[in-house]
């Protein structure tokens, strides 16, 4: 073997290696637009892991996903026109039905058409637009994501996301390792973590964890999430915290003493551009109601504002362990929290088994 298939041979083990080259695996249901977004009788374009996709609600208020292209002369079909249930390319006015055969040529008739552009399985739920963007004959028996708490009325919900520009890998190690609450100091005061326990499967991985505090008043956040407390210095919360990584999605549920579900957390990490250093979180956040529903309604504008606090600050986080990657060219972490390293084989493991390649990254610097 020569010097250069030997280089070539250890830079490709590297990158198989190396996570934030492993690209989400596409056969799943990815919430690719709120269902606010596409408005009836419009068209609304999206992209996920790079390929560009069209939204469209038709006149009946059906939602279909098509690539975002004409068949003709490559334009974005979401820059056309949806009229009844189809969608006409705003240049030569091709049309396409939900499935996206062509069906009409203005120019040519309905004769000789060709075979059109690739339809993606949709659906709407949760007030989102989801997409299967991998194989389509996979989509009926792939599991779709469950929101108990999203549809109970005992629970108030928000929608939350913003596109951040890491590798989707970093915002599950962001979620799943607590002990990073020295960076919300300014909300969550002297919180400190401690796990009580781990439990893996071929596909998931979820920690239970409680809190301590030190001793002093009580941040409005730590309230907000686990409700006010006079406990002393070092005394254990009673409420459990159980992270979820169940690939691609991820879970934050909190249970009182009682064992009563108070906060239920389900999200999930799109990635947008090819080289997926960029991706659009899609959250949505259940508060169980007090006796006294007002009570959560009036302080709901404080539990926004704190939430978009912490969210910023992982954000801002996350995006410099992605820039120190791509300058570095390699994932140089050094970590030795091992729900962390167990995360990462779940995720490499579950990923596509492409590599994104080496100058692709490194194109970004």
């Amino acid at each position: 073997m020569s010097a250069v298939q030997s280089q070539d041979n250890l830079a490709s083990e590297a990158s198989v290696r190396d996570l934030r080259r492993v690209p989400i695996h596409p056969d799943f249901w990815y919430p690719l637009a709120w269902s606010k977004e596409v408005k009836r009788g419009k068209a609304h374009g999206v992209h996920f892991a790079g390929e560009p996709i069209v939204l469209a609600r038709t006149e009946s208020g059906r939602v279909f996903a098509l690539e975002d292209r004409c068949a003709h002369r490559q334009v974005p079909l979401h820059a056309g026109v949806v009229e009844g249930e189809g969608i006409r390319c705003g240049y030569h006015g091709w049309t396409y039905d939900c499935s996206g055969q062509c069906v009409d040529i203005p120019y040519l008739g309905r004769e000789r058409l060709p075979n059109g552009v690739r339809a993606y399985p949709c659906r709407e739920a949760h007030g989102m637009i989801f997409v299967f963007p991998g194989d389509a004959t996979l989509a009926e028996q792939t599991p779709f994501p469950e929101m108990p708490s999203v549809t109970d009325k005992a629970y108030k919900t928000r929608r939350f996301g913003r596109p951040v520009k890491c590798h989707y890998s970093f915002m599950h190690e962001n979620l799943m390792d607590m002990n990073h609450q020295f960076l919300h100091r300014r909300q969550m005061g002297q919180m400190r973590a401690r796990s009580l326990g781990r439990r893996r499967g071929e596909n998931w991985i979820e920690v239970d964890y409680t809190f301590m505090r030190e001793a002093g008043k009580q941040p409005a956040g730590e309230a907000l999430v686990f409700g006010s407390s006079k406990r002393s210095e070092d005394q254990s919360d009673s409420s459990v915290m159980t992270i979820r990584t169940g690939y691609p999605y991820q879970t934050l549920q909190i249970r009182s003493s009682e064992d009563s579900l108070v906060m239920d957390l389900w999200i999930v990490y799109v990635p947008l551009d090819a080289q997926q250093r960029t991706n659009r979180t899609f959250g949505m956040l259940s508060i169980r109601k007090p006796k006294v529903s007002l009570l959560l309604d009036a302080a709901w504008p404080l539990l926004v504002w704190f939430t978009e606090r912490i969210f910023k600050e992982d954000r801002a986080i996350v995006e410099l362990e992605q820039a120190a990657h791509d300058n570095q060219g390699a994932d140089w972490n050094h970590e030795v929290f091992p729900v962390i390293n167990e995360l990462r084989d779940v995720l490499r493991n579950c990923g596509a088994r492409t590599v994104i390649p080496i100058r692709a990254v490194e194109d970004l610097a």
